[in-house]
């Protein structure tokens, strides 16, 4: 037992004897080891060192180098910056140098003037002591004191420039028309043609024609029943006379001319003529009028290129074609003023569409039956605005005649097309009376001129001829006869279109052989 301790002892000695050897041994190792990483590592921050000194010393260099580029580029632009600097003082020294001798050529020239205007004004002197002295001389001559005779030399020199001034006038009023006018001479012949229109004369009364007095008496009626009843309806007057075949209907509406036309039409065809079926008939063919008035509205804009009009707008339109004016069909005339305002607008740079749009509405304040006190022109700018039509188109509407300012060109086209449209020759019917006192008129303002002889109003009053005093009056003073005759009448006569005045002055040497 004793043994096996012993044995047990010793065995543990012996290991914990080997774990000290082991153990000593092992850091031995270490410590050789560490020692070896040491020296390594050493080396390793000694090899990074001179590495970082190199790197250093090749960044310094290159700044160095950078330096000395940017202090070369440097020290270049100041050179360049001093050799302007240098020319610029060169040129100033210059200029300065010239300055001085220019001012000193000026002081030269300003005595040599001073010099001279000494001289001058003794000359001056001199001249002003001979021109009294022949004056005075010239006075004892002639009578005259300087006054009168300056006033003599004043009245002839104002004749002799109000001649050549009217012969100027006269050169620079031709120049003028032949420059100015031409291109509105063109836009305006250009569309006349293109868009003239016949022109038919149209009056109050309408004829129906009947194949025999039978028809005529059905047409009557009992006691004139029918005939009182066909009147109430459609508000026109028929009148039955001994002309044969024929029945005039009466009235100032068109469309209700056009009613009773087309419903007696109907019941003549029919042969049923009574009360009952008259009124029938004429509701029928107001029915067929209203709906033939739109549909003529809407192919009036259709044809004109017009879109988006108010629907009562169109039926307005419709409604011209039975509406005349001194004559004149109003929806022809307005057609054709619709159709000449867009020419006219495209050659001015204006929007064609709103002139012509203005120029096809510009009546139509004559078409509405209801009564008012406004001008057609007000009127028809009214209701261009309730039915939304453009402030350009209002405007144009409203001003053709002058009752509301003018505010956008559209306006003087269309009131210019207007004129052109209704001062055609035969384009509008016109009062023998008024016509009458137009020709004496011209006449009279032509006689008042002094000089005339006679004057003639010929080609219906567009052409006025103006004889004059050969002895009276000269080819100059003619020259402004004529110009003073047309300018008095363009401000006291009303007419259409132009008036040519042309002055005739005559010379007759006469003699006899004995």
């Amino acid at each position: 037992m004793e043994l096996i301790v012993y044995a047990i002892i010793g065995l543990i000695l012996g290991v914990v004897i080997g774990y000290v050897i082991a153990g000593t041994l092992l850091r031995k190792n270490i410590e050789k080891k560490s020692s070896h990483l040491i020296e390594e590592a050493k080396e390793k921050a000694e090899i990074l060192r001179k590495e970082n000194e190199l790197k250093m010393k090749e960044r310094f260099i290159r700044l160095q180098s950078e330096q000395d580029k940017k202090a070369s580029e440097r020290n270049q632009k100041f050179q360049r910056l001093e050799n302007k600097l240098k020319q610029r003082e060169d040129a100033l020294t210059k200029k300065l140098a010239e300055h001085q001798r220019a001012v000193k050529e000026l002081n030269d020239l300003k005595n040599a003037l001073s010099i001279r205007s000494e001289k001058l004004a003794k000359q001056k002197e001199e001249v002003d002591k001979l021109h009294k002295k022949q004056v005075t001389e010239l006075e004892k001559i002639s009578a005259l004191s300087a006054d009168e005779a300056k006033a003599q030399l004043i009245e002839t020199l104002k004749d002799e420039a109000k001649t050549e001034a009217m012969v100027y006038i006269s050169d620079i009023l031709d120049e003028a028309k032949a420059t100015a006018n031409e291109q509105a001479r063109k836009i305006v012949v250009e569309t006349i043609q293109r868009t003239a229109a016949e022109h038919a004369v149209e009056n109050s009364v309408s004829t129906f024609h009947i194949d025999g007095d039978e028809i005529k008496g059905r047409i009557i009626g009992r006691e004139g029943r029918n005939i009182r009843a066909l009147e109430a309806l459609t508000g026109v007057e028929v009148v039955i006379d001994d002309s044969p075949d024929t029945i005039l209907l009466s009235g100032f509406d068109p469309v209700r001319r056009e009613i009773a036309k087309q419903a007696l039409t109907k019941l003549v065809a029919d042969g049923r003529i009574h009360p009952a079926r008259i009124e029938e008939v004429v509701k029928k063919t107001k029915k067929q009028i209203e709906h033939k008035i739109l549909e003529t509205g809407k192919k009036t804009l259709v044809d004109l290129g017009i879109h988006g009009m108010h629907l009562e707008l169109v039926k307005y339109v419709g409604r011209m074609k039975y509406r005349s004016s001194y004559g004149q069909n109003l929806l022809q005339h307005s057609k054709e003023v619709a159709k000449l305002c867009a020419t006219m607008a495209a050659e001015l740079g204006l929007n064609p569409k709103i002139a012509k749009r203005a120029g096809l509405l510009h009546d139509i304040g004559k078409v509405p039956d209801f009564e008012t006190d406004d001008p057609h022109a007000i009127l028809g700018m009214k209701l261009a605005e309730k039915y939304k039509e453009k402030p350009e188109v209002c405007n144009a509407v409203g001003s053709h005649h002058e009752e509301v300012e003018m505010k956008t060109l559209y306006a003087p086209i269309v009131q210019a097309c207007d004129a052109i449209s209704g001062a055609r020759p035969g384009a509008r019917r016109e009062i023998v009376e008024s016509y009458l006192q137009r020709i004496n008129k011209l006449e009279e303002i032509a006689m008042s001129q002094e000089g005339v002889l006679k004057t003639y109003a010929i080609q219906a009053g567009r052409e006025l001829r103006v004889l004059v005093s050969a002895e009276k009056v000269s080819d100059e003073e003619a020259a402004r006869i004529s110009y003073d005759i047309s300018k008095k009448i363009q401000g006291e006569v009303t007419y259409p279109g132009q008036i040519k005045i042309t002055v005739i002055r005559e010379t007759r040497a006469i003699n006899v052989a004995k």
